[in-house]
């Protein structure tokens, strides 16, 4: 499965809930990841065909007092703060494992997801130039997504309506390819909540908790870049269901985001 049949089965999931918010507004008036433990950026990701040379650790592993090492017990992954803004997307993230962390979850985070043209804004920025097709089908899904809603396929974020996305763990691999420096390639799957909430309700009773997405990204001319090219997908790799206080989930690499207050 491919990561728009992700999206759109995940759409399918959030347009109940979704549906309901819309209404009521439109009637009022949404390098291992191991290797950054020690958060030594000098470490990059393991490349190889699927992955297979990341680093794992070894299943004796253990946090203090002999309980088994969890994404809850290690250490979490700070991000890098971006030094520009362009097109809504924050840009300026360091070549380094972190960086590409770093871009990929400040992309979800700030994602029009709800706003075709605001998306597309965002995607000019943040997509490598040999993705091809990659922001047309992305904006696709945002349409779609809109039209099960109840909305116009093209549009913003209905009034009234926010969403907050946040990101709690990332899982990272170094992906191989011979013209370009080890490490300059990355698969990230992320964990993250959703939030939505109205001037009348400022709180979400159902968010979306849990849910998963993967980028790939590559630097590309002094910038990490989203890309799907064929070369990179299919080394692509499925991760442990993330839960932080899993042990098997810290062993497949998982780890916690540290988010600044």
């Amino acid at each position: 499965m491919d990561n728009h049949e992700r999206g759109a089965q995940r759409a399918k999931l959030l347009l109940a809930g979704l549906a309901v918010l819309v209404v009521g507004a439109l009637g009022a008036g949404g390098i291992a990841a191991y290797s950054l433990i020690d958060e030594d950026s000098s470490r990059t990701p393991a490349a190889g065909a699927t992955g297979t040379g990341a680093t794992k650790p070894s299943g004796s592993a253990s946090a203090g007092g002999g309980a088994e090492m969890t994404p809850e017990r290690a250490k979490k992954v700070s991000l890098d703060a971006p030094t520009g803004q362009e097109g809504g997307a924050s840009t300026g993230f360091p070549h380094s494992p972190g960086g590409a962390i770093s871009a990929v979850v400040h992309f979800w985070e700030e994602y029009a997801w709800m706003d075709d043209q605001k998306a597309r804004q965002q995607l000019e920025v943040v997509t490598s130039p040999d993705a091809v097709d990659y922001i047309d089908k992305q904006i696709s899904e945002v349409r779609k997504l809109r039209e099960g809603a109840g909305l116009p396929a093209s549009g913003g974020t209905p009034a009234g309506i926010t969403f907050t996305t946040t990101v709690d763990a990332v899982r990272m691999r170094g992906l191989a390819d011979d013209d370009l420096p080890r490490g300059d390639v990355a698969h990230i799957w992320l964990s993250f909540d959703r939030y939505a909430t109205t001037p009348e309700k400022a709180t979400d009773d159902n968010p979306v908790k849990g849910d998963t997405v993967d980028f790939i990204v590559k630097w590309q001319d002094g910038a990490w870049k989203l890309t799907d090219e064929p070369v990179y997908v299919k080394q692509r790799t499925l991760p442990v269901a993330y839960d932080p206080d899993s042990p098997f989930a810290w062993r497949d690499q998982w780890v916690q985001v540290r988010h600044e207050d």
